[in-house]
């Protein structure tokens, strides 16, 4: 229980910052959902991209590598240090000009009053809702996760995962957008320094990382995870659609508004790829590395390969350390939680009278109750969930894809301003449309997903490899192909061990580029909005 209790007592400083918060804060309703437009550039830098590290980063990203290899880091990395810094810089410091001028606090918010819409901004939020809430509950799930596994099992993942979500919505509930801003700062730091702590002492554990790397290369079990050989060129294309989800993620663009100039976001800008880097390039390695060391573990149990090492290869207080690294990098899905009860707050309970009905102060209550609510169901999904789901899967599946075929909206609402509300309501339809078919193809289609090889033994939390077992002999078999879902059909629906593609390439891809057609046609085929609407989005030079 060392290495338990090192991270509770993490837990307990994380809490402290969020109650600290509390007292520095006001009790307006802009303070607690934009820390009052006031973020430092420190601050708004670590808060930032701490806010976009969540489990996906370390515990998807090492789990989905374990099976993968490095071209996961291809996959998510690579391209997301150029997408998203160049989405920021384009996309995030207009919301934040308009926004500052216009009083905006969500994007709802600026849609609706860019498109002169009502229910189509109701619409688009129940959507953007639905789609965050798998993000939330992969955090639930990494802190339990991690806590089972690092403490040996003494630490049940239900009631991990529930001291993770009590601990995230009470400094929340307590601190707002402050106390999120703070804590992520905070956790940033820590889990940057984890990368390269753990990199460092997992690799001179196991003989140094050139031994390692010829191991791994002289194996012809692992062999293949040092290339991308695991990795089709369709799919591996189809990854570089997936960065756009970044700006359209509510709790990122709601954090773009928190800046307290637009000068802040140019060392984000800069930043912000070093950053990826210093998470994503250990992650991986070390995903890699624990193929060796645990074969034959299943999709849901990879999720904690980092923390078998970690349990393994260093000391009980090294272990409980580097652990806190972990959560703080699971426990970045504090902000999605905040983005969820900000847009609650003011795109239906202030937009439907309920500011005018109980005052303004009633605005945070109703922030808080909506944390609460979404903290119960997100716990209770992530029981259901255990040892049943990838975690960089379930994130790929149903809240990347979604929103990355939301960013033409927000793009056309920016930059195009002959684009229409009905164009959005076209794009928004098809987003809600395709999500669910893919998770209906997923569901129907799961009897058929080719298997992988038959696990000889289970690995055992705790146990280290054998290191007198006998070599692998001759390459493993080749992963068996994709199976089709209706022969009628051909290739155009494909079910792999994990997903469904479309012609070999991930969802994400066909419904980013008919999301954008939709939004281009049917704006040209409606009328635009009023022309004082324009003028005020989009004003004329000479009066600029």
């Amino acid at each position: 229980m060392i290495p338990a209790t090192i991270v509770f007592i993490y837990l307990a400083i994380v809490l402290y910052i969020g109650i600290f918060a509390f007292r520095r804060g006001s009790k307006t309703g802009e303070d607690f959902f934009l820390a009052s437009r006031s973020l430092g550039p420190a601050v708004f830098l670590l808060s930032l991209f701490g806010t976009n590290m969540t489990a996906v980063a370390i515990l998807g990203s090492s789990g989905f590598a374990y099976q993968r290899g490095i071209g996961v880091y291809g996959l998510m990395a690579s391209s997301s240090g150029v997408i998203i810094p160049l989405t920021l810089f384009f996309i995030g410091t207009r919301l934040w000009a308009l926004g500052k001028k216009h009083g905006h606090i969500t994007q709802v918010q600026y849609l609706r009053d860019r498109w002169e819409m009502q229910g189509i901004g109701t619409f688009i939020f129940a959507l953007t809702a639905v789609m965050l809430i798998p993000y939330i509950i992969i955090g639930v799930m990494g802190g339990g996760t991690t806590l089972e596994t690092i403490s040996g099992g003494q630490v049940p993942y239900a009631v991990g995962g529930g001291i993770v979500a009590v601990v995230v919505a009470s400094y929340v509930f307590f601190g707002g957008m402050r106390g999120t801003a703070w804590v992520n700062a905070f956790q940033t730091i820590l889990f940057l320094c984890f990368g390269a702590i753990a990199f460092t002492l997992i690799a001179r554990s196991l003989g140094g990382l050139d031994v390692t790397m010829q191991q791994l290369a002289s194996s012809p079990k692992t062999a293949p995870l040092l290339s991308r050989e695991r990795i089709p060129t369709p799919e591996f294309f189809s990854y570089m659609f997936i960065p756009l989800s970044s700006i359209m993620f509510p709790h990122i663009a709601i954090m773009c508004l928190t800046a307290e100039k637009i000068g802040h976001f140019k060392k984000t800008i800069i930043f912000y790829p070093i950053c990826i880097m210093l998470i994503w390039l250990p992650s991986v390695y070390l995903g890699v590395v624990a193929a060796s060391q645990y074969p034959n573990l299943t999709p849901g149990q990879a999720n904690d390969v980092i923390i078998r090492l970690l349990t393994d290869k260093t000391s009980v207080v090294v272990a409980g350390i580097l652990g806190a690294g972990i959560m703080a990098c699971v426990m970045a899905s504090d902000s999605q939680i905040l983005a969820l009860s900000t847009m609650f707050t003011e795109d239906l309970f202030a937009y439907y009278g309920g500011r005018k009905k109980f005052g303004p102060g009633a605005e945070v209550w109703a922030g808080r109750a909506f944390i609460v609510l979404i903290g119960v169901v997100s716990y209770l999904i992530a029981l259901e969930l255990k040892d049943k789901a990838n975690i960089f899967d379930l994130a790929v599946r149903f809240a990347f894809s979604g929103f990355a075929a939301l960013s033409p909206i927000m793009l056309a609402a920016l930059f195009w301003k002959r684009s229409t509300k009905w164009g959005a309501l076209a794009a928004a339809g098809w987003v809600l449309f395709s999500v669910l078919g893919n998770w209906y193809l997923t569901a129907i289609s799961d009897s058929i997903a080719p298997k992988p090889p038959a696990a000889a033994k289970p690995a055992v939390v705790g146990e280290p490899a054998n290191p007198a077992a006998p070599p692998a002999v001759g390459r493993p078999p080749k992963p068996a192909p994709p199976v089709q879902i209706y022969p009628a059909l051909g290739n155009m629906f494909l079910r792999g061990p994990t997903n469904v593609t479309v012609y070999g390439f991930l969802p994400v891809m066909p419904m980013v580029l008919i999301s954008g057609l939709l939004m281009w046609l049917v704006s040209l085929a409606t009328p635009p909005p009023s022309q004082a609407t324009i003028d005020k989005y989009f004003p004329p030079r000479n009066k600029r």
